[in-house]
C-alpha cells in the first residue's frame, strides 16, 4: 500500500508485546510502534528492542513505522541507528520545527520520514519541512498544539482548524500524505466519527490513532463511499477526451484524473485486512 492511501495509523506503545501481538490481526492501515511519549524513560531500551523484534516479523500487509525521540534526548541517536537496521517503512518524527531535523534523521536512518507538526513553530515551517528530502508525510500532533497554542481541550478544534488547514496545504504544495492527529476519548465513538468527517472534509488523507476500537470508524469515513467508486468507474468508461456530458454534468480531463485516483484508492484499501 502508498502511503497516501492509508486510512488508519494506529499508535502502539513498544513497550507493550501483547498489543504489538494482537496488532498483527487489526485491520489498521499502518502500524506505529511508539518509542517517545507512550514510553516511560526506564523502558526505553526494552522498547526499541521489542520494535526491532516486531518490525523484523512484519505486519503482513501493513506499513509499519516507528516514532523515535527527539535531538537532544539520550535515546535519539540509538534509535536512528536501530532504525537504519530494522525493516521499517517509515521513521516519525515528533515535535519537528526545522526541515534540517527532518534531513539529518534521513540522512542516518536512510529511511523516508513522517514529521509531526506539534508547535507554532512547526506550523509555520510546515511548508519548508514538507519540502525537505526525506519528508514523506506530516502528522498533526494535536494534543502539544494544544498545548502549545494555550488552547483548552474541552472547547473543541475550533482553535486548531487554521494549523489543519496550513498543514494540509503544505503537503499538498510539497506533493506528500498528510495525517488528522488523534481522538483522545476512547469512549466517545460519536465524538470520533464527527472529527473523522471534519479531518476528511480538510483533506486529510486519514487519521493517526490510539485504540484498536477506532479502526473501523477512520477506515470507513476516509476510505472511498462505495457509490462514488461505481460512479468513477462508469465515468472513466464513458469519458472519450475533452469537455463533454455526461450524465446531466460537464466534464473533462480533470475529473477522469480525479476518478482514476479515487478507484485506485479503493483498490488499494479493498478489502480491509
Amino acid at each position: 500500500m502508498l502511503i497516501h492511501h492509508a486510512r488508519s495509523l494506529l499508535f502502539l506503545p513498544a513497550s507493550n508485546e501483547r498489543a504489538i501481538a494482537k496488532a498483527r490481526d487489526l485491520p489498521c492501515d499502518m502500524v506505529i510502534l511508539d518509542l517517545e511519549d507512550a514510553v516511560a524513560n526506564d523502558r526505553k531500551e526494552e522498547a526499541r528492542s521489542n520494535a526491532v523484534a516486531a518490525l523484523q516479523q512484519g505486519f503482513g500487509n501493513r506499513l509499519k513505522a516507528a516514532r523515535i525521540n527527539v535531538a537532544g534526548t539520550p535515546w535519539h541517536g540509538v534509535e536512528m541507528v536501530a532504525m537504519k537496521a530494522a525493516p521499517v517503512d517509515y521513521v516519525v518524527l515528533p515535535k519537528v520545527e526545522d526541515p534540517r531535523q527532518v534531513k539529518d534523521v534521513f540522512s542516518v536512518t536512510q529511511k523516508p520520514v513522517i514529521a509531526m507538526i506539534e508547535s507554532a513553530k512547526g506550523a509555520l515551517a510546515a511548508p519548508s519541512i514538507a519540502a525537505a528530502e526525506g519528508t514523506a508525510a506530516l502528522f498533526v500532533g494535536v494534543n502539544d498544539l494544544r498545548l502549545d497554542l494555550r488552547i483548552p481541550a474541552a472547547v473543541g478544534r475550533a482553535g486548531l482548524s487554521l494549523v489543519l488547514q496550513q498543514t494540509v496545504l503544505a503537503a499538498r504544495a510539497a506533493g506528500i500524505a498528510v495525517f488528522d492527529g488523534v481522538y483522545n476519548r476512547l469512549d466517545d465513538l460519536a465524538g470520533l466519527q464527527a472529527e473523522c468527517i471534519e479531518g476528511h472534509a480538510l483533506g486529510f488523507d486519514g487519521k493517526t490513532l490510539i485504540h484498536p476500537g477506532q479502526i473501523d470508524i477512520a477506515n470507513r469515513l476516509f476510505g472511498p463511499d462505495p457509490q462514488a467508486v461505481v460512479d468513477a468507474r462508469r465515468l472513466i468508461e464513458a469519458a472519450t477526451g475533452g469537455a463533454e456530458r455526461f450524465e446531466g454534468r460537464m466534464i473533462e480531463t480533470m475529473h477522469v484524473v480525479e476518478a482514476r485516483a479515487l478507484v485506485a484508492r479503493a483498490d488499494a484499501v479493498t478489502p480491509s485486512r
